[in-house]
């Protein structure tokens, strides 16, 4: 597989170029995914996700400016039904609209992202007032409805302007946004109590700036440490600004975590090292430097001359839970065309597929949360996102989507399960609220519990949101 082959915003299929290989790869832990109860806490946290360029539209309204993937989608080539997000689901326009849909279904907690260039069109001094206040009004519709607003503060839409002064291959971008964290804490925090620094950093270093497919489009290793280090340092220079501003505010960030498994059900001793060397790179280059004030072995020597005095420390942040976003496992195999030898495996055969090709198993969730549990000291967590598309294509949406219940149910009984073990899992959030412009899928995938029509603007719940209004109401998770 070419590293222009498949590899979508969801599907994830995996490709680093120059990674060092070292350590051993561990068998996959054979784990139980059914709880002992199936009764969740009554303070147990339901919610949806969202993000602000795949639902916001009006890209050019209010004084916004040009994000990196208003640059990227400029080119239809980029994008697979040659779509932009300049309507996406309308949110900016019909934010009320979200908050009703969010109420109606008695859900406690939205996740939004805040679009950094509607409030900072430089990514760094004047402040734009008009795209504070559209957030300003939203958080006050939240709460008027009694939802608590979880704000990610970077959700991949960094300013144009500062990425043609380097972006996050530049230091400087990480106290831009440590500046920005702290605005919006001075601004808005005395309404939004919950804040989360990054969503899915590995995502948005790898597929961005090294396989290309997202913004900012780069191909090649030469920004995968960069990338990696300035994020995870402007990450902790944030959550020091947003204490700074504001003691009573509760603080996490959002990855992307998912088991790496080497191809292979039993021979696959070549696939071992490949497997564990992305594991590293996706989910240790984060965790490690958040948790432990290190890097794993294997980036070393991509983070080599980036890291000054102090920089680890600042990095190791405490933080008040952190976000997990878990769609499935990855498959890694040796790759001898690849400089790295690393390279994206298949599934095993005869496993269930979601609409990317990628494996569906709940067991991958039960996984990294247990490793959270045992590895890194068993930190509060919330599960920021999951969630499955319709089938990939231009068609309506489905309403009788009984798949994505099943999809939800499994995963929420490896929560619970896990939670019954001793996991301090506080919340889920289901990505994600109306099928909304997905990155470089454009329109071609449908994750949302409830459908819009492009033409007409017209809503419609699905089975799946009135699935998920029952279960917030009831906290008793039904089989199916």
């Amino acid at each position: 597989m070419s590293i222009d082959a498949g590899i979508t915003r969801r599907a994830l299929a995996p490709f680093v170029a120059g990674a060092a290989i070292a350590g051993a790869a561990a068998c996959s832990p054979q784990i139980a995914t059914e709880p002992v109860s199936r009764r969740f806490p009554k303070d147990f946290l339901w919610g949806v996700a969202t993000s602000a360029f795949q639902i916001e539209g009006a890209c050019d309204a209010g004084g916004r400016g040009p994000s990196i993937w208003d640059v990227f989608a400029g080119d239809p080539s980029h994008i697979a039904d040659h779509s932009d997000a300049s309507l996406a689901t309308d949110s900016y326009r019909r934010c009320e609209d979200d908050v009703a849909l969010i109420a109606d279904a008695g859900l406690k907690a939205y996740r939004f992202s805040i679009s950094w260039p509607r409030v900072l069109p430089e990514g760094a001094g004047a402040v734009n007032e008009e795209g504070l206040d559209y957030y300003s009004r939203l958080v006050d519709a939240l709460l008027e409805k009694r939802i608590a607003p979880y704000a990610t503060l970077f959700h991949w839409d960094l300013p144009e302007a500062l990425y043609e002064v380097g972006g996050w291959g530049a230091r400087d971008t990480a106290m831009r946004l440590a500046d920005y964290a702290g605005l919006i804490g001075n601004r808005l925090g005395d309404r939004i109590k919950n804040f989360i620094i990054l969503n899915e950093a590995a995502v948005h270093t790898i597929v961005g700036h090294v396989i290309g497919r997202h913004a900012p489009g780069i191909r090649g290793a030469k920004l995968l440490g960069p990338a990696t280090h300035h994020q995870n340092l402007g990450q902790g220079l944030s959550i020091k600004a947003l204490r700074a501003v504001r003691s009573d505010c509760r603080i996490g960030t959002t990855m992307a975590l998912m088991p790496s498994r080497p191809e292979g059900s039993s021979w696959h001793v070549m696939n071992d090292l490949p497997a564990y060397a992305f594991e590293s790179i996706w989910n240790g280059a984060y965790l490690d430097p958040l948790f432990r004030g290190g890097y794993p072995l294997v980036m070393l020597p991509f983070v080599d001359g980036l890291i000054k005095d102090g920089d680890m420390t600042i990095a190791r942040q405490p933080i008040d839970f952190l976000g997990v976003n878990y769609y499935s496992p990855t498959y890694i195999k040796f790759d001898r065309t690849n400089p790295a030898y690393v390279g994206p495996g298949l599934p095993p055969e005869g496993v269930p597929l979601d609409a990317f090709g990628r494996e569906i198993d709940p067991k991958g969730l039960s996984e990294v949360l247990a490793r959270l549990r045992d590895d890194y000291g068993n930190p509060e967590i919330i599960v920021t996102e999951n969630g499955c598309s319709d089938g990939l294509g231009t068609g309506p949406a489905r309403l009788d989507d009984r798949f994505r219940i099943a999809y939800l149910t499994h995963h929420l009984e490896a929560v619970k399960a896990a939670m019954d073990k001793g996991s301090p899992v506080r919340g889920f959030f289901a990505w994600t609220l109306v099928d909304n412009w997905e990155w470089d899928e454009g329109y071609m995938a449908k994750f949302g519990l409830v459908s819009m029509d492009r033409k007409t603007g017209l809503r419609l719940p699905k089975a799946s949101y009135h699935w998920l209004k029952e279960l917030a109401h009831t906290g008793v998770l039904k089989p199916f």
